[in-house]
């Protein structure tokens, strides 16, 4: 922050608070409404694949959907009735054709098809064709189109309870850490945070189609930021009370330690969820967008909310009770204690971490199918109903779009198809004009299974002369999906460690401390990784989460957990490291620094956490599997990372690695002088540290 900027918020708090007013005002008046313009259905197909080019050259040559997108069950056997239920869907804008799908095993039920308009906006479609037989209690409305339509209605409702559920709690633990007024303090700079977000990810939408899930992440990530880095200002405010007084030197040296610190963690932060736009997959982007903008605007937020709040309330803000200085005591001895042991205190934290990862390396991939919708909306009950009643359980179905000039060459590529093993009939080819043919294939087995999977890798590597083939359906897209993930897994990885380290190294001036920071991390995020692969694949604690398991674990979603476990770990690295070098700077021997670090910062991560894993543990109560497990996930790495890696690992390795913990080559060195983002040292630090020692 500039000084300029800073000198006018803390000699005109007035003013800016005014100000801060008028933005929050804009952005939710223009921000507000951005749920209802970010898609919610889509994004974990890679776009360009063949699966998808499929879809798009059956659409250009027909004008129609691909594949059926409403799936109509009439729960009655007479013609008639079927007839009218056929009629009153067809007059539904935006249906383009309407078919009959089948009776059910036992006859007591019909099945009726709606393919929609290749320009039609299925979410549109779909509310009108649920409202054209909302009374009629024998007719359930299901299929892809409905059950995006009531994930976007969902995701909405489930963020409004996981705001009423986490908010008084957040109150409540804000009020605990932060001690009276300063409690509102962190709800104003989330609801900066949040609504500020919004009002970019609305631009963004006009240039980039975002997915509705990113709100998710918006929401949890930006309460949790927002209070971290709040009561990480805070925090040192009160320090520079105690020794400054309530001027505006207080406010100035917090922001150049602690502010300097907050724009490191951020920056970490951002970087490390940036790298998801790797991936080609619509939500992963939208993931990795959303979480470097909200990291962006935590830390802005903080940044210019806290010094206006300080100048207002100065010496208010002071904590007169001695539990903090005990608090910061305990913290201190337990360091020393650790450090007295750090080679057995190190070994056992990593092997039991490393254990506690294992599951991680047993996971099972498995694509977003109907499990994720909620068991009480008409899409899930069609579709549940479906595969118990209708024959056609048990095939995944498989499109090939062809395009070629000569019918002989197409009933060729079709008699070759239907032979491919795993194909359950052979099917002729449909002519859909334009010299474009589409064949449709029942296949054995399920999307995700490795028959369904052959038949595709076996109709993509059929060769017939004059024919273009792209072969599309849930398998195909699910194979895409891999594909695209393995080929951009090492770019994402490189660039995660690779920006992280640049980061650290720009903090610190150390090349050990990035690098033992990357690996720790990794630890965190098996250890998070392993307790989603081992509840939610599992398929444990089903009554308390609510959740239906499908035997595994969707992959965007161990991107997006790995991701954000892995930035919220550098997040509380920062906060601990930024101030024992700080402590360092100013004198301290390495391990008197480690010690007063965490004697200055231990009950500040360990509250930050606990507030985070609130904020972000509320995605747990979403009635949608796999944004439920980001948030049971995530809490799980957030608490781990600060009970167990900052409290352990971190003092006993930096314990045993001493002066070590600060090398780097000469040249490095003096290019991260040149640079010039050290921070300021201050004065008393010797004293700081016989005060912690000291306390009981």
């Amino acid at each position: 922050m500039s000084k300029t900027l800073l000198h006018r918020l803390i000699t005109r708090p007035r003013h800016a608070l005014a100000g801060l007013f008028f933005f929050v005002l804009v952005a939710g008046a223009f921000g507000g409404p951005v749920a209802g313009a970010l898609y919610s259905s889509g994004g974990f197909v890679p776009e360009g694949s063949d699966s998808v080019r499929a879809v798009e050259r059956v659409e250009t040559a027909t004008g129609v959907g691909a594949a059926p997108s409403l799936a109509v069950l009439v729960d009655d056997a007479d013609p008639a009735r079927v007839g009218d239920v056929t009629a009153r869907l067809s007059g539904v804008d935006g249906v383009a054709r309407v078919t009959p799908g089948g009776a059910s095993e036992d006859g007591t039920s019909t099945l009726v098809l709606g393919t929609l308009d290749a320009e039609a906006v299925d979410d549109d479609v779909a509310a009108e064709a649920i409202e054209e037989f909302a009374d009629d209690g024998d007719v359930t409305v299901g299929g892809e189109a409905v059950a995006g339509l009531q994930i976007g209605e969902t995701v909405g409702k489930d963020l409004a309870r996981a705001e009423l559920l986490a908010m008084p709690l957040l109150l409540l633990l804000s009020l605990i850490f932060f001690g009276g007024r300063a409690a509102l303090l962190p709800m104003v700079v989330g609801l900066t945070t949040v609504l500020g977000t919004f009002l970019v990810l609305a631009g963004v939408n006009q240039v980039y189609g975002l997915s509705v899930f990113a709100l998710n992440l918006v929401i949890g990530l930006g309460l949790g930021l927002a209070i971290d880095y709040t009561l990480f200002l805070l925090t040192r405010y009160r320090e520079e009370l105690q020794r400054q007084g309530a001027t505006h030197g207080a406010i100035r040296t917090t922001l150049q330690t602690a502010g300097r610190t907050v724009v490191f963690s951020a920056a970490t932060v951002a970087v490390a969820l940036a790298t998801l736009t790797v991936f080609p997959m619509g939500f992963t982007k939208s993931m990795g967008i959303a979480g470097a903008i909200v990291a962006g605007l935590a830390a802005t937020a903080s940044l210019v909310i806290t010094p206006i709040f300080f100048a207002l309330r100065g010496a208010r803000l002071a904590r007169r009770s001695a539990a903090r200085s005990a608090a910061a005591g305990r913290w201190y001895r337990f360091s020393h204690a650790v450090m007295r042991r750090p080679g057995r205190v190190a070994a056992a934290t990593a092997v039991v971490m490393v254990a506690l990862s294992a599951p991680a390396l047993r996971t099972e991939w498995t694509p977003i199918d109907a499990t994720v919708v909620p068991t009480d909306q008409s899409a899930r009950i069609v579709s549940d109903r479906l595969s118990q009643e209708y024959g056609g359980t048990g095939t995944t179905p498989v499109t090939v779009a062809m395009e070629a000039d000569d019918p002989a060459q197409v009933a060729e590529y079709a008699a070759q198809a239907g032979a491919v093993t795993g194909v359950r009939a052979p099917a002729e080819p449909l002519e859909l004009g334009d010299g474009t043919w589409q064949l449709a294939l029942p296949v054995e087995g399920a999307t995700a299974g490795s028959t369904a999977q052959d038949v595709v890798a076996g109709l993509r590597d059929l060769r017939v002369d004059g024919v273009d083939a792209l072969v599309g359906g849930p398998a195909a897209s699910f194979i895409d999906q891999q594909a695209a993930i393995g080929a951009s897994l090492p770019l994402a990885v490189s660039l995660l460690v690779l920006l992280t380290l640049i980061v650290l190294w720009l903090m610190t001036g150390s090349v050990v401390l990035p690098l033992k920071a990357v690996v720790m991390n990794t630890l965190t995020v098996g250890v998070a990784l392993g307790a989603l692969t081992f509840v939610y694949q599992g398929g444990r604690l089903t009554g308390l989460l609510g959740y239906t398991p499908n035997g595994g674990v969707e992959p965007t979603d161990f991107l997006v957990t790995a991701a954000l476990v892995f930035a919220l770990s550098t997040d509380y690295g920062v906060f601990l490291l930024g101030r024992i070098k700080e402590e360092r700077d100013a004198g301290l021997t390495e391990r008197e620094a480690v010690a007063t670090g965490l004697g200055h910062t231990g009950a500040v991560v360990t509250a930050a956490a606990l507030l985070l894993a609130v904020a972000i543990g509320a995605f747990s109560t979403s009635s949608i599997s796999f944004i439920q497990q980001i948030g049971v996930a995530t809490a799980v790495g957030v608490l781990v990372d600060a009970f167990v890696v900052r409290s352990l690992l971190v003092p006993s390795l930096m314990g045993l690695l001493g002066k070590w913990n600060w090398w780097a080559p000469v040249w490095l060195r003096r290019l991260h002088d040149r640079v010039g983002l050290s921070e300021r040292p201050v004065a008393r630090t010797e004293e700081r540290a016989r005060v912690l020692a000291d306390t009981p």
